[in-house]
């Protein structure tokens, strides 16, 4: 570092220093005296660099201080269990309520999602758009309970804060912008709980097409992926996350901007798994690409935290001075026109 350049610049002056003063004033000064004086001199150099040195690790180490601090002030979350005695299907079909809820994070006055209220109905395909800041991963920090909220959010009539976290949070698949691999086995990272046998592993990776890409790697399904799963591409993660959430088999299935870092022939292998594969469950998916959700049952329009819009998306873009058309427009007139002839196709 800078610092230990200086010091041993300016210490090693000093010693050039000591040395001359020693030899100008030799006479007057016994060679055991000036031995001790130039030996002293260099020891004070190394302690010197030595405390310097400590000083630098002192300080590289209080990052680890400031991030205990910050995890002990961190609220505690719910119990993972509670006594509530759901019915044991729950939930049965995907149905979900926001009334009126209100979601503020730590640290902010003003809340995120105000005064929210709309009605998602079992087995519905939902797309969420809304501009940068409108609330849209706000809805699914308020559906897991990563965020307490005030207001009721249901499921299938159970009120969510009723039940405990891991209850809540195992009943819903969720995959995420940035995929989540683990270090271990590949069929660990499909299914950590032992919960299928290998077959149905087999057909899962299969309906993602990934079976032949599996079957090439040494291992197979015990494959080790390393931390994060870096030896995968993106889009090979991105897939084993959906192949999980196909063995999961649950009711709801979340999707945040899930194709916004893949290639367009990931999205699309996306989307028709999704439709292929989970025609009876409730999906809800924040859109990056509006062609991801254009096709979707109904589409909710979110801004500044407040339900803008809720319609077919046929219906939304007969509203020429609505968000949703103005979205659509902004995509260029090409793809605002490709939009608009996938939209009507789903006219009911």
């Amino acid at each position: 570092t800078w610092d230990d350049y200086y010091y041993d610049y300016y210490y090693n002056n000093d010693d050039h220093l000591i040395s001359f003063v020693l030899f100008v004033h030799c006479s007057g000064i016994q060679s055991g005296t000036a031995g001790l004086a130039f030996s002293m001199a260099l020891g004070l150099t190394g302690m010197t660099q030595w405390g310097v040195r400590q000083s630098a690790e002192v300080e590289n180490q209080m990052t680890s201080v400031e991030r205990i601090i910050e995890y002990s002030r961190l609220k505690p979350e719910a119990s993972l269990k509670s006594d509530y005695k759901f019915p044991i299907n729950w939930p049965q079909n995907g149905q979900v309520i926001f009334n009126h809820v209100y979601l503020t994070y730590d640290g902010s006055s003003a809340p995120v999602l105000k005064d929210l209220c709309f009605e998602i109905r079992g087995g519905e395909k939902i797309g969420i758009v809304g501009r940068t800041g409108a609330g849209k991963s706000s809805i699914l920090a308020a559906l897991f309970r990563m965020v307490e909220i005030d207001g009721k959010i249901t499921i299938d009539d159970v009120n969510c804060r009723d039940i405990g976290l891991h209850e809540l949070r195992s009943k819903m698949s969720i995959i995420p912008q940035e995929p989540v691999a683990f270090i271990g086995s590949l069929r660990k990272n499909l299914d950590p709980f032992d919960d299928r046998n290998d077959e149905e592993i087999w057909d899962a990776l299969e309906k993602v097409q990934l079976k032949n890409v599996v079957n090439e790697m040494s291992g197979k399904l015990e494959y080790q992926l390393s931390e994060g799963g870096g030896n995968l591409s993106v889009g090979q993660r991105q897939l084993i996350c959906l192949a999980r959430a196909l063995l999961r088999r649950n009711k709801i299935l979340v999707l945040d901007e899930a194709t916004a870092n893949v290639d367009h022939h990931t999205d699309f292998l996306i989307q028709k798994t999704i439709r292929n594969n989970f025609g009876d469950c409730t999906v809800i998916t924040i859109a990056h690409r509006l062609n991801t959700i254009i096709d979707s049952d109904r589409i909710l329009v979110l801004d500044a935290g407040r339900v803008a819009q809720f319609d077919t998306p046929y219906n939304l873009l007969q509203d020429s001075h609505g968000i949703f058309y103005n979205l659509i427009q902004q995509t260029g007139p090409q793809m605002a026109e490709k939009l608009r002839s996938m939209a009507v196709a789903t006219k009911r």
